[in-house]
């Protein structure tokens, strides 16, 4: 294992720059493993912190130059890259945008081991799902929550009308409450199936997904009722 502060400063320096400049995040985390094995921390100390295997952190110990920046790229990661077609990147991203179930699959939302399964299919290009993550966050995806959205109910001259009724509604609450009382109701529930609101999108990007479920649930509701206090 390399000394504690065994780097020079330029070394060090252009260890810093890189990090904080290049795309790849398996090259941060190789450049990372260094800085920290510099700064005198142990392999398992460094492998519990960023969440990776022993061995992996002792092997870029070793066979990472900091002189050489291209140390750190894996020849072998490259050569699973070798076996994907522009063909193969170009279904992914179309495949990524529509729902499963365009696809005929049960499930709701895409994850990186299905996208591999099912291009695989397609394709007959085997792929693991962190290697199908790793060409998505090339591609610029993120997995992230999505949000759900209820504009596929929504009537925008019905919403317009409400509001103004409720507007109406309220002035007369407040003028004579022993007339009117405007009580606000929601539902909320469980459902009988799992729904996956994480889902690939491009990256400064949030994807909608709609609150519809096709199988049982269990639902529940509750009630509020506008008080205006007079002086």
């Amino acid at each position: 294992m390399p000394a504690k502060n065994h780097l020079s400063k330029e070394q060090k320096e252009r260890l810093l720059k890189t990090l904080k400049e290049h795309e790849n995040p398996y090259v941060r985390e190789k450049l990372l493993i260094l800085l920290l094995i510099n700064d005198g921390k142990t392999y398992q100390g460094i492998s519990n912190f960023l969440n990776i295997a022993s061995p992996t952190v002792a092997y870029w110990a070793v066979h990472g130059d900091p002189d050489n920046l291209g140390s750190v790229l894996d020849g072998r990661r490259e050569g699973n890259f070798r076996k994907v077609t522009k063909e193969y990147e170009d279904l992914l991203l179309e495949v990524i945008e529509k729902e499963p179930l365009e696809y005929g699959y049960e499930f709701g939302r895409w994850t990186a081991a299905r996208l591999a399964t099912y291009l695989e299919k397609i394709t007959g290009i085997k792929l693991s799902g962190s290697q199908v993550g790793r060409i998505l966050e090339r591609k610029k995806y993120v997995y992230l929550w999505a949000k759900y959205s209820l504009e596929d109910k929504q009537n925008p001259e019905t919403r317009k009308a409400f509001k103004e009724k409720l507007s109406e509604y309220l002035r007369i609450t407040n003028v004579a409450p022993e007339r009117l009382q405007v009580w606000f109701w929601d539902e909320s529930g469980f459902s009988l199936r799992v729904i996956r609101r994480k889902n690939w999108g491009k990256k400064g990007t949030r994807k909608q997904i709609t609150g519809q479920r096709r199988r049982g649930r269990v639902n529940i509701m509750g009630g509020l009722v506008i008080t205006i206090r007079r002086e």
